[in-house]
């Protein structure tokens, strides 16, 4: 774990004093539903909680099942919150209830302030970088809902001296090919303005002839742009780096041979998105198939190895380059706090019925159904059915000729720029040996499949990352709550704490 350091008696007073106020906030929370007893305030937390593991239930009907269970399912979602809420006002407790509520809210925003006050957060090292000379950018005019027309990208690079390289979206190419052929002819940056997909094709050729990347932020959700810090906003921005920026070195993930900037997904989500109907059809793509991937016969499941410890038998894992801050990243909502720290995170998910629904929604990361770690090695396999190259129709839908037009047709994470980069760059998955058992894989959200077993690990320190000096989405995230933490702060007691 390294050196430790003390906290506590030292801590700043400002500190002190938000960690006083959170443990206030919790007993004002306790007094009221003491004297809340007799009216009824055994009832709001029952109700509450009744509320939560009828509302998970019903999630888990709506999405593992068909027919009945599902509309019973969807009703529970709608009326199991619209029922604590007539209950609430019926009884006169809707007071008494958003009493507790405000207390919790302050007791968190609290608590979390002072957490942040006295352990601040390592900030990541950023040196001075010189002006390139030769800049090179790969640009997809569909990306994003075509960002780089709207937000004049190409004109804007070639003012600052850029050579851009437009992909033309009715003739698919190889840009990882395309950004080698850059640095044979003298490129000493290379950028792209698409989608997380292609950033990884093209960031695996910076990494590996250790050039500068510069990512323009001209995807549909951008998600290595936001934990970047940059503009996500307005794109053009982001090229303010060749004139004044700053270099950052962060990792680069690896997933038997091929680059990821942000994740990798297996299991359901990765079966999901193999489908050609889901770009399309999102939604009814999903819940038509996931009655047979999370209940019905012969389901796969996967095994993997964490740094050589097991983890069987999950309906979906995913791995990130570098941990998320909670497990909230399955929604798409989550941010990575560093992208420099040497691990992946692992995201491991087994729900098998509606009560282990309810317990996941109730207990979160606590439950037994959610499993969070952080590795350095992850090897993944599969425990049950599983055919030599998959089934026919997925490898079909996949792409696995390898052909700019097979994987165009892929499914992918959602985002249309994942699609549009997957027929841009050519970049479906090449076949795995003959015979081998492949799996479905979403890398960066592009839908491929990898024979087994498929190794993730991370090249640390891999990508220097050209960022703007000036970068708005710099934001710290918010630390876990650590109520012993809390209390040590409040009352000056000294902590001992890993560094960070």
């Amino acid at each position: 774990m390294g050196a430790t350091r003390e906290t506590g008696s030292d801590a700043p007073g400002e500190a002190r004093f938000l960690a006083r106020l959170a443990l206030l906030a919790v007993l004002g929370s306790l007094l009221v539903l003491v004297l809340a007893l007799g009216e009824g305030g055994l009832i709001v937390l029952g109700a509450g909680l009744l509320g939560v593991v009828l509302c998970a239930a019903g999630v888990w009907w709506f999405v593992a099942h068909r027919g009945l269970l599902r509309v019973i399912g969807a009703l529970l979602v709608f009326l199991a919150p619209a029922g604590v809420v007539v209950l609430f006002a019926y009884q006169g407790l809707w007071l008494t209830a958003l009493i507790l509520v405000l207390c919790w809210g302050v007791a968190l925003t609290c608590a979390r302030a002072a957490l942040r006050r006295s352990r601040p957060e390592r900030p990541q090292v950023a040196t001075a970088a010189a002006r390139p000379a030769r800049p090179v950018l790969i640009m997809n005019p569909k990306s994003g809902g075509g960002k780089v027309g709207r937000f004049g990208l190409v004109e804007r690079a070639e003012e600052l001296g850029a050579r851009v390289i437009l992909l033309d979206p009715g003739a698919p190419a190889d840009v990882a090919e395309l950004a080698r052929r850059a640095v044979a002819d003298g490129a000493d940056l290379l950028g792209v303005a698409g989608g997380d997909g292609t950033q990884a094709l093209v960031a695996a050729v910076a990494a590996d002839h250790d050039l500068p990347f510069l990512v323009i932020s001209a995807g549909t959700r951008n998600h290595l742009a936001m934990d970047l810090g940059l503009d996500r906003d307005d794109p053009s921005r982001c090229l303010d780096a060749l004139t004044d920026g700053e270099e950052l070195r962060i990792d680069l993930g690896d997933v038997s041979g091929r680059a990821f900037v942000n994740t990798v997904s297996f299991g359901v989500y990765a079966d999901v998105v193999q489908r050609p109907e889901y770009r399309d059809d999102k939604a009814g793509t999903a819940l038509s198939l996931m009655p047979d991937l999370l209940v019905g016969e012969g389901v796969r499941r996967l095994d993997s190895l964490v740094d050589g410890a097991p983890l069987a038998d999950q309906q979906a894992l995913l791995v990130s380059n570098n941990p998320y801050f909670s497990p909230d990243e399955i929604s798409g909502t989550g941010r990575r706090p560093r992208l420099d720290d040497g691990e992946l995170g692992v995201l491991g998910i087994r729900v098998e019925d509606a009560a282990q629904a309810a317990d996941l929604a109730v207990r979160g990361s606590q439950s037994t159904g959610l499993t969070v770690l952080s590795a350095h090695r992850v090897e993944v396999t599969v425990s049950g059915p599983a055919e030599a190259d998959g089934p026919p129709e997925a490898a079909e839908d996949a792409g696995t000729d390898g052909s700019p037009e097979a994987a165009e047709d892929s499914g992918t994470d959602g985002p249309p720029e994942v699609a549009e980069d997957a027929g841009a760059d050519g970049s479906a998955e090449e076949p795995g040996t003959s015979g081998a058992v492949e799996i479905p894989v979403a890398v960066d959200g592009e839908a491929l499949r990898m024979p087994i077993p498929v190794v993730c690990t991370l090249r640390p320190g891999a990508l220097r990352v050209l960022v703007p000096r000036d970068r708005p989405g710099v934001v710290a995230p918010p630390p876990a709550i650590d109520w012993r933490r809390i209390l040590d702060l409040a009352f000056g007691r000294t902590v001992r704490t890993a560094p960070r």
